[in-house]
């Protein structure tokens, strides 16, 4: 399966973009804004592949499991997780990041370097809306490919205007 993260807008602040599998765009996303050099928990992951993988422990991990146990049973089944190193890493020519998930929400103060999905974006101060919803969409969809052992990468491109 192939997930991509197409970015066109950016403020300086957060980025915009639309999520496709299989070339298919399904959502929006909303992610930190780009940088040349890294300031944990404010960055975007740079341009390229990574792989897709599901992450069975942490935090996130832990919310999300309690959230749809009775609501969906067995619906969880970890965490989004991408990299492309050992210990959940993605490592680049100029940074590191270790920990960057698909998860809900709205605003680049929930990214903490993350990928979020959302149903619509506004540009006036570049927030999301209805993560849950796309997130919900998405999930079981590269859920059930990795499940499969299928392998999913995604791929993060900028295509932002003027550039």
């Amino acid at each position: 399966m192939k997930l991509d993260v197409l970015r066109f807008a950016d403020n300086g602040d957060a980025s915009i973009s639309v999520f496709q599998i299989n070339g298919v765009s399904k959502c929006f996303g909303i992610e930190d804004e780009e940088r040349e050099v890294k300031v944990k928990g404010e960055t975007r992951v740079p341009e390229g592949t990574y792989q897709v993988s599901l992450r069975t422990e942490g935090g996130y991990h832990t919310r999300e499991s309690k959230r749809y146990m009775t609501s969906k049973p067995g619906w969880h089944q970890g965490m989004l997780c991408i990299h492309n190193a050992p210990d959940w890493k993605i490592v680049t020519p100029k940074m590191e990041f270790q920990w960057i998930l698909i998860h809900p929400g709205n605003t680049d103060e929930h990214t903490n370097g993350c990928y979020l999905p959302n149903t619509s974006a506004t540009f006036a101060d570049f927030t999301g809306g209805g993560s849950r919803t796309a997130y919900e969409k998405i999930y079981p969809i590269i859920r059930d490919a990795i499940l499969a052992g299928e392998e999913v990468t995604i791929t993060y491109k900028d295509i932002e205007l003027g550039k």
